[in-house]
């Protein structure tokens, strides 16, 4: 299908479906099954695996090298400041309302778009992969993650994410450290004890103010955030332990593995990370992908928050139609205009390569 115009409205119908079908982190199950309904009807055989869909181009070739298409379906549920039913997808002055419009999904409907421009195209250079994906909201094990190796070979990936269809071609990983000093329980009022929180306190000044040795060009210094703490029994018992959490975003210039080594060497408290398997990830600057896009006027930068690109091992570009300032915001929303432009853009960028 090359008619722009039909492509447009078609997602503007999927968008509205999906919006009105609540999807949030693993209860995808039935926009999962929209999804896998929309390419049925159109004759795509549809993969799936627990909430995640995906399909190929009608001319799939092994010989060939393949492009993921990612985005995802779930959302994160409603915040308290809605004033609307963010189940309703309302168009109001050129804008769709409802949650999960901004993030991500049109930028996921944009993708199904794109892809079913190229689906019956018989000379392609590259195949498609198109992936719908679960979890991403909560880097989840049962989304994309779960369905990589099923997937085949891929060369590199556009993720759907709203970057005002500039290209994001790098961002920072995340690791989320809980942490815990140790003392000596003592009563407050004699000099007992040692006191675990003024220990945190240290440590806790030294993540304020670390600076790592190496930075990244594209993604600057590691950014460190103590974010939560927890301390005490009573006002007068001196405490033995303090508990605290930090927020860690990584970057190319470590991996999160080395990165956690440097803190700990560092550090007196106990340090645990719940996972390093979000990595930062980034695309070369003369990667055909970036250069197409430039080519058309499009920005580079670098971007402090994280997608499914963190857990992708194929270098990968973050793009995609919408405002990433909206996305969890009351009565989110994307314009239209963005979406008929992102369908265009996608379309335009890859025609320059495939």
């Amino acid at each position: 299908m090359n008619n722009r115009v039909e492509l447009f409205e078609e997602s503007l119908a999927l968008l509205k479906s999906l919006i009105r079908t609540p999807s949030f982190s693993r209860e995808e199950e039935e926009t999962a099954t929209i999804i896998a309904q929309f390419f049925t009807a159109k004759g795509i055989v549809p993969y799936r695996k627990a909430n995640n869909i995906w399909v190929y181009n009608k001319w799939y070739s092994t010989d060939k090298p393949t492009i993921l298409l990612n985005s995802h379906h779930d959302t994160v549920k409603p915040n308290t400041g809605y004033t609307r039913d963010p189940f309703s997808p309302d168009i109001v002055d050129g804008k769709l309302y409802g949650l999960g419009s901004n993030d991500a999904g049109g930028c996921l409907v944009s993708l199904i778009a794109t892809f079913l421009h190229f689906y019956e195209d018989k000379d392609l250079k590259y195949n498609f992969c198109l992936a719908a994906t679960a979890e991403e909201e909560i880097s989840g094990k049962c989304g994309i993650e779960s369905i990589v190796s099923d997937l085949g070979a891929l060369d590199f990936a556009i993720v759907g994410e709203p970057t005002l269809m500039d290209l994001a071609i790098a961002e920072k990983g995340l690791m989320v450290l809980d942490c815990t000093a140790h003392g000596i329980s003592g009563h407050a009022a004699r000099d007992e004890g040692e006191n675990a929180l003024y220990k945190a306190l240290a440590d806790i000044e030294w993540f304020r103010s670390y600076q790592f040795e190496r930075e990244s060009n594209k993604l600057g210094p590691i950014k460190m955030s103590v974010t939560m703490i927890q301390c005490g029994v009573q006002h007068n018992v001196v405490p033995a332990t303090c508990d605290y959490v930090v927020d860690v975003r990584t970057t190319d210039a470590y991996s999160n593995e080395e990165t956690l080594e440097i803190i700990k060497l560092h550090v007196q408290s106990d340090v645990h990370a719940r996972s390093t398997r979000l990595n930062s990830s980034s695309i070369p600057e003369d990667h055909p992908l970036v250069l197409s896009g430039v080519s058309l006027g499009k920005k580079t930068y670098g971007s402090p928050t994280m997608s499914d690109q963190a857990l992708l091992r194929i270098p990968s570009v973050k793009l995609g139609p919408g405002f990433s300032g909206r996305s969890h915001m009351a009565d989110e929303f994307i314009f239209l205009d963005e979406i008929r432009k992102g369908i265009d853009d996608y379309i335009n960028i890859l025609e320059k390569i495939v």
